[in-house]
């Protein structure tokens, strides 16, 4: 068949009527994926609505200023929750300060210098494990390993907990991110004389900051609420206590414990203690958005 004849022929995509109707056809799904969207988009806003309501509705008529001042206390005894609250900010930051250097490193290990190797892929592939195992394992483990050896449940076995939880996190935040710059910035770099390391520093770390401190912010507001990991290290305690190795009191735990209690004042404390770590999170996600826009 020649060239002439074989164009002289018309297909379906040159026919007008079958083009207006693949026109209209596409309009129409478009439409559909469209309202699906926005009505998946409305139910998550109303889903999130309703929590952010129903915490502030049973949590905000419990505030007072001896939530702050009080530690716990028996039931009728108008207690707070000033030790759980120092003891979540102490654990939350020790945890936090442990696992976001560990992570960081491992994460630039992976993507600038283990690349496919078979190192980096076994490693990457333990963080992997790590980031979808339960948090009920990796409190067992830490309780294993640090606090029945040691005869006793402690605040510095429960930052250890949280600490497993916020590597895999940073890993894999700080890899993606890496793995996202350009590598023509990277031979700039290195084509003016600066050293790998100088390179990672100064250049790399600059140019994925705000991928790898949301990743700090994701695994801060992970851990921040974790409640399984403490029940096997810190604990938890009633009393006031900043000692790292004794067993200290944390917002998940004393909600836990105070969720399902028969006492309506303890209720009201655990609903006050969710509130709390809901604004904290927000307040923590804002405040370093303010921070990385204010630096750029």
């Amino acid at each position: 068949m020649s060239a002439t004849s074989a164009t002289a022929i018309p297909g379906p995509a040159k026919d007008p009527r079958v083009a207006k109707a693949l026109g209209r056809r596409r309009h129409r799904v478009n439409a559909i994926i469209k309202i699906a969207c926005i009505l998946a988009t409305v139910l998550g806003l109303v889903l999130l609505g309703s929590i952010l309501f129903t915490l502030l509705w049973r949590g905000a008529a419990g505030l007072s200023l001896t939530v702050f001042t009080h530690s716990t206390k028996p039931p009728g005894s108008h207690g707070g929750l000033l030790n759980a609250i120092v003891g979540t900010l102490i654990q939350t930051a020790a945890g936090t300060a442990i696992g976001t250097p560990i992570g960081l490193m491992v994460g630039t290990y992976l993507a600038e210098y283990g690349h496919n190797s078979p190192l980096a892929n076994a490693v990457r592939f333990v963080s992997d494990v790590l980031l979808s195992a339960p948090s009920i394992l990796i409190g067992l483990f830490v309780y294993e390993i640090f606090v029945e050896p040691f005869g006793g449940f402690s605040a510095f076995a429960g930052c250890l907990a949280l600490a497993v939880i916020v590597i895999p996190i940073v890993v894999r935040t700080t890899e993606d991110m890496l793995r996202l710059i350009t590598p023509a910035l990277r031979e700039a770099a290195i084509g003016l004389g600066a050293p790998k390391w100088k390179v990672i520093v100064l250049i790399c770390y600059r140019a994925a900051m705000d991928g790898i401190v949301t990743g700090v912010l994701l695994a801060v507001a992970r851990i921040a609420g974790e409640t399984a990991p403490l029940l096997f290290t810190s604990l938890g305690n009633l009393n006031w206590s900043v000692a790292m190795t004794q067993p200290m009191a944390s917002l998940p735990v004393t909600i836990y414990q105070y969720a399902g209690s028969a006492f309506d004042d303890w209720v009201q404390l655990a609903w006050v203690g969710a509130l709390l770590i809901t604004l904290g999170v927000l307040a923590i996600n804002i405040g370093a958005r303010l921070l990385l826009h204010r630096g750029k």
